[in-house]
């Protein structure tokens, strides 16, 4: 059975950070590309960074450039969005995703469509 579990949301103020976790299981971790997408309420849901789990690639929304990390612990099949700097526009609920992806750059942000599996989402709320 493929799992995706989202830890480490939560309240914190702007300007604080969190750190996400997606523990991963039921699949060959490193045929995969793990992404972090968000969804606000009313909004649609966002594309916030992906990583290579085979290489290390990455890429990030312009929205988060410079403010969020995304890494990857292969020996555990799980993969961390350290959040710095946060904003109230970061509030939404986040989730991690799987998608079938050995090596590369990427050049783009690879739209939700594109994922296999997806976890439950953990929110995380930015006050003001």
């Amino acid at each position: 059975e493929v799992q995706l579990v989202e830890s480490g949301g939560g309240l914190v103020q702007a300007g604080g950070s969190l750190r996400l976790s997606c523990a991963t299981s039921g699949f060959t971790f490193d045929d995969y590309a793990i992404g972090w997408f968000r969804q606000a309420p009313g909004k649609e849901r966002e594309g916030v960074s992906c990583i290579s789990s085979s290489d290390g690639s990455t890429y990030y929304a312009d929205s988060v450039k410079g403010r969020f990390t995304i890494s990857s612990d292969n020996a555990k099949n799980t993969v961390y969005l350290q959040m710095n700097s946060l904003k109230p526009e970061d509030t939404a609920v986040y989730y991690c995703a799987a998608m079938t992806y050995y090596s590369g750059s990427f050049y783009s942000l690879p739209g939700w469509l594109e994922y296999d599996y997806w976890g439950q989402g953990t929110q995380v709320t930015v006050s003001s």
